[in-house]
């Protein structure tokens, strides 16, 4: 009784108590006294106490059903029976309460019978159980009816803590007591007042999938039902409810085709068809017209395959989706959508016409279809173009109607791009110039004429842009012509900014390409001084210009090499923002690529020098100042320059430049090593100039190797890792290199073991523990010979082992991987001579990796990084065969026979034995999977294992 007057002093402060602190409080202690075994009877004792208030209810009820669902294995088996009679009392009690309540009750009544076989409730299961408690006591049909209904949805619920073999049995009883079911829901359909709560739990039954013969189902009184009330004047939810998985129920994989569900779908779309005249009725409800459309878009869903071959019948279906997508709010239009797309697929792409044997007769049929189908999307393209139009009033529209206007403009992008597949990027381009042409006709030079038409038309030119041929001569000419007599309004400058991008490769390859550029260049310049959004729009197309037509842009480079200075500068008018103007950096280090090598290097100098000129001077301003200034003001610069070096394919040129500015690197690095930000952005700098240079860094790179091996033991940073990374993937192989880059590893492996001895390490400084393993991995790719034999390789192995469980994902991956690749190294050629010494540090320790890797498996990681722990594992099996199986042996035998089955143990470790006899990974999934999901069935399973298997009972000594 305490207990219980304690929980409603808790509920009355969380929903009362006005201090906030005093509400976290009692929340808390309510979310642990849920996890208690008292929290089973004082729920019960509430939920039958009359006094309790709705508060109450609500929160014993959820209690209730969370116990039933998760920990019901803490109940002895003979509190089966009270505690289904307890909640087949509250089922009656609350028939006429609180609706969530009775909700909760029914859910834990269903998470019950996903627990017990079905003999457990007397012949027939919970079903008959069911119907006996209906007949026997009629007046609370109401509330049977809702558990009926949430029943079959639980079949999948996996917040029930049920085996895989028992959830497996109660899909079968659940099948076998189909009939009985329908026939119970058929009975109640003679009451008036529960057809809709009849119907909503056919729907629900419906969703099993479950083969019922089409020709039964077609006649069957809960489907005429359905059917008859979608006639009636206010449409019936629970009615489109059930129509809808009827279609969706004859088109399912294992429905044996049209033929088999023909009396079903006879049945079904007539019915649906009769309701077109509907979609333009304007006294309907917009809630009917939204389940009316629905129940078209999911007949073109489910009957796609039918409707791709364009027979007349199914031409009916198409018509009354072009009605669906001609509805004014998008929200009804868009739900033809996903339709329009897969028949796109269906008719384009060749796997579809397999059946019709040889090349002519594919050819044959593909060409007849596309025709069948060309007036549907030609009239879709006019039924949605309209919607990309901005709205007169959108500057004044909230924030989130800005966006969803362009979530509208990019769902109809996609629908453009269907359409263009179908007719043809030409014909469909010749479309849209009309439109454009018509807008442009009613737009005027200034900015206060209505240039959203025009817009809207550019938009659309632009969203197929990949589907227009690069040569095309007819009109691709005259829109590019358009371009310059637009008005400079700020949308619509910037359309045109990324139309004039989105065609680059047109400009590049068409016969009259070339004499569009300067004009269409000094567009884009406008378009960087007009405003943020045209600027950002205007350097992104300068990039893809410069990346398709950088060939003919070379002998242009002074004067796009002036538009570079001013916008990396911030002179003169130019809106760019930093991080926009790399793509100016980009454009022109692409423009460079192209020069002969001489002149290259020149260039670079000069596209570098906006970037190296203020970096000296701060440096020439001595070390204080350089200390002083915020990250911002050097990694802008570095940003560049990482993108310059990136971008510039000339490597002996990038080496000489990075050999010059080598003065200026240094000087950074030795003042702001401390600074995170400053040295990601010039290690970045650095590992593109090493990428693209290769072996010609000469000297450079001892130099750069030098300062990085020093200051890491200093400083710590991750980022001196992964230039590292790249170095030891160009360099690895080098035999020249062999000595240096051994002393490189072993002293950035040994200063980060140090750091990284226990799991609370990992935890503070995922990013190192990232950086360090994806290094490792590097070098047991290009130099196994330097890594294995080395000092550090153990302590790395020891390391790993500690930080397996870190749950930061890619720490956690990097450590996984890296494991892996020492598994597999045998399929490595370079690997394959430290096999040995990979096996002494390995088989000692393979016991306690088993054992990490299995409680990885069984909770100690998140189900998200299952595939990786699953491949690590098997690839430990198959690498060290019946000494890894009696390592895993050894591990499962640790966890008690509560928590996990002899059966379960068995499929498991048979897995691992395919493993290790060398079967497919892939078919062995199901039995890691399934002892994974066993062993996290709830919060006190998984404690059991974990603490059976204790992951976390390793810490490296740092010596």
């Amino acid at each position: 009784m305490e207990l219980q007057n304690t929980v409603k002093e808790a509920l009355n402060a969380l929903y009362h108590h006005p201090d906030d602190a005093v509400r976290m409080q009692a929340d808390r202690w309510l979310q642990d006294f849920q996890r208690t075994i008292d929290a089973w009877q004082v729920a019960d004792n509430l939920l039958h106490d009359a006094s309790s208030n709705q508060e109450t209810l609500i929160f014993c009820s959820q209690t209730l059903r969370s116990k039933v669902q998760r920990d019901f294995e803490e109940l002895p088996s003979e509190a089966f029976r009270p505690l289904r009679d307890s909640l087949n009392t509250l089922l009656k009690t609350f028939h006429k309460g609180p609706p969530k309540v009775r909700t909760q009750i029914s859910l834990a009544v269903a998470a019950l019978a996903v627990h017990v076989p079905a003999d457990d409730w007397g012949e027939g299961g919970i079903i008959n159980w069911l119907k006996d408690e209906m007949n026997s006591h009629p007046e609370f049909i109401p509330s049977f009816l809702e558990l009926l209904r949430v029943l079959p949805e639980e079949e999948f619920n996996y917040k029930i803590a049920a085996r895989p073999d028992r959830r497996r049995q109660f899909e079968k009883e659940l099948a076998s007591a189909t009939e009985t079911a329908l026939n119970i829901l058929t009975a109640c359909l003679n009451i008036n007042e529960l057809k809709e709560q009849v119907l909503e739990a056919f729907a629900s039954w419906l969703r099993l999938r479950h083969r019922i013969p089409a020709s039964t189902l077609s006649s069957h009184p809960l489907v005429l039902a359905a059917l008859s009330s979608l006639n009636a004047e206010i449409l019936s939810e629970s009615s489109v409810n059930v129509i809808s998985e009827l279609i969706h129920y004859t088109a399912a994989r294992n429905s044996g085709g049209v033929s088999v569900q023909l009396p079903l779908i006879q049945a079904i779309v007539p019915q649906v068809m009769s309701l077109k005249p509907q979609l333009r009725d304007p006294s309907k409800d917009e809630e009917d017209i939204k389940a009316i459309a629905r129940l078209f878009a999911d007949m073109g869903d489910a009957y796609v395959e039918l409707i791709a071959t364009g027979s007349d019948e199914s031409m009916l279906i198409v018509h009354a989706l072009l009605e669906v997508a001609s509805h004014p709010e998008f929200d009804i239009a868009s739900m033809t959508f996903n339709f329009w797309h897969n028949l796109q697929m269906i008719l384009t792409e060749r796997e579809s016409y397999r059946a019709f044997g040889d090349e002519t007769s594919i050819e044959t049929e593909r060409t007849r279809r596309l025709h069948v189908f060309l007036s549907s999307y030609e009239s879709l393209v006019s039924l949605v173009i309209f919607r990309v139009q901005y709205p007169q009033d959108y500057l004044d529209l909230s924030l989130e109607d800005q966006k969803d206007f362009m979530q509208t403009r990019y769902a109809v992008a996609d629908v453009l791009i269907d359409a263009a597949l179908v007719l043809g990027g030409e014909p469909m381009l010749k479309i849209l110039y009309m439109k454009l042409v018509e807008a442009i006709s009613h737009c005027g030079q200034d900015q206060n004429s209505d240039w959203r038409p025009a817009e809207a038309a550019l938009y659309c030119i632009r969203a197929i842009s990949d589907y227009i041929s690069d040569i095309e001569a007819e009109v691709m000419p005259q829109i590019m012509s358009l371009l310059p007599k637009l008005p400079h309004q700020p949308q619509l400058l910037q359309t045109v900014c990324l139309t004039i991008g989105a065609y680059s490769r047109w400009l590049n390859a068409a016969s009259s390409g070339l004499s569009f550029l300067p004009m269409l260049i000094d567009i884009l310049v406008s378009g960087m001084s007009m405003c943020e959004d045209s600027a950002a729009a205007a350097a992104l197309a300068f990039r893809h210009i410069c990346n398709d037509c950088k060939e003919k842009l070379c002998g242009s480079l002074d004067g796009l090499f002036q538009i570079y200075q001013t916008a990396v500068n911030g002179e003169g008018p130019f809106k760019v923002s930093a991080e926009d103007s790399l793509h100016l950096v980009e454009a022109l280090s692409m423009v460079i690529t192209e020069l002969p090598s001489e002149h290259a290097k020149k260039a670079l100098e000069a596209v570098c020098l906006p970037s190296v000129a203020p970096l000296q001077e701060i440096i020439n301003q001595g070390p204080q100042v350089l200390g002083q200034k915020t990250a911002r003001e050097l990694t802008v610069h570095f940003d560049r320059l990482a993108n310059i070096f990136r971008y510039v394919n000339h490597p002996e040129a990038v080496a000489d430049a990075i050999q010059r500015l080598w003065p200026i690197f240094k000087a950074i690095f030795d003042v702001r090593a401390w600074d995170m930000r400053t040295m990601e952005s010039l290690c970045r700098a650095c590992k593109n100039a090493v990428r693209t240079s290769k072996r010609l860094m000469g000297v450079t790179i001892g130099a750069m190797l030098e300062e990085i091996q020093g200051l890491y033991g200093q400083h710590h940073q991750p980022c001196f890792l992964y230039l590292s990374s790249e170095v030891i993937k160009i360099f690895g192989s080098d035999p020249s290199c062999a000595n240096y880059l051994k002393v490189l590893i072993e002293s950035l492996f040994s200063h980060t073991a140090c750091l990284l001895t226990k799991i609370q390490d990992f935890t503070s400084r995922p990013d190192i523990a990232d950086d360090c393993f994806l290094l490792a991995s590097r070098c047991i790719r290009y130099c196994p010979q330097l890594f294995f034999p080395s000092s550090v390789f153990p302590s790395m192995v020891d390391c790993a082992m500690v930080g397996i469980t870190v749950q930061h994902r890619e720490a956690c991956n990097s450590i996984l991987n890296f494991l892996s690749d020492i598994f597999d190294l045998a399929n490595s050629t370079l690997g394959e001579n430290c096999l040995s010494i990979r096996d002494t540090v390995i088989i000692p320790r393979g016991p306690t990796i088993t054992r990490i890797l299995i409680a990885c498996l069984t909770g100690a990681l998140p189900t998200s990084r299952l595939e990786t722990v699953t491949y690590a594992l098997l690839a430990l099996t198959r690498a060290y065969g019946l000494k890894a199986l009696e390592w895993a042996k050894e591990c499962v035998s640790l966890i008690p026979s509560t928590a996990v089955t002899e059966l379960e143990r068995t499929r498991f470790l048979q897995a691992l034995s395919d493993a290790a006899s060398g079967a497919n990974i892939n078919g062995l999934v199901v039995p890691i999977d399934e002892i994974s999901e066993v062993c996290r069935r709830n919060r006190t399973v998984q404690e059991i294992v974990q603490g059976a298997l204790r992951p976390l009972d390793l810490n490296i000594v740092a010596v």
